[in-house]
């Protein structure tokens, strides 16, 4: 089994939108758990970094939140991260981390290059009946 990935804290601070003071004060007020390097660094675990991408949005009003979400009629809208792209010929799948859940959506490469999509990114993905379709934030 992989190690869970971990992320300095200006890293997992990026990728949840917030400033890197926040996430220090979040760490020092045990909000956020961490691991420890040898040398006494902090590093937070994918797992945590999931748990709190959802909520990033949540502090600001709700005409502001909704910005993105108001290009398109779809409301079943799930934000998480990009873990893996794999593009074959016209096809590509990307892997999405959800609330420590993990989400497959089958699209074309071409639009995996218009969205410039890359691991680490936040990304909606918009569900609709059978379809998964992605959403660059």
């Amino acid at each position: 089994m992989p190690a869970a990935k971990l992320f300095t804290p200006r890293d997992a601070a990026q990728v949840l939108g917030i400033s890197y003071p926040t996430l220090k004060q979040w760490i020092y007020k045990q909000k956020i758990r961490t691991v420890k390097t040898a040398g006494g660094h902090h590093r937070i675990p994918e797992k945590e970094i999931d748990r709190f991408l959802y909520r990033a949005n949540e502090r600001a009003d709700v005409s502001e939140r909704r910005t993105n979400f108001r290009r398109i009629s779809g409301r079943n809208q799930l934000v998480g991260r990009v873990t893996d792209i794999k593009i074959d010929g016209l096809i590509a799948q990307i892997a999405l981390s959800i609330g420590g859940q993990r989400i497959t959506s089958i699209i074309t490469a071409d639009a995996v290059r218009e969205l410039r999509l890359k691991k680490g990114q936040t990304v909606a993905a918009l569900v609709k009946s059978t379809e998964v379709m992605i959403v660059r934030l």
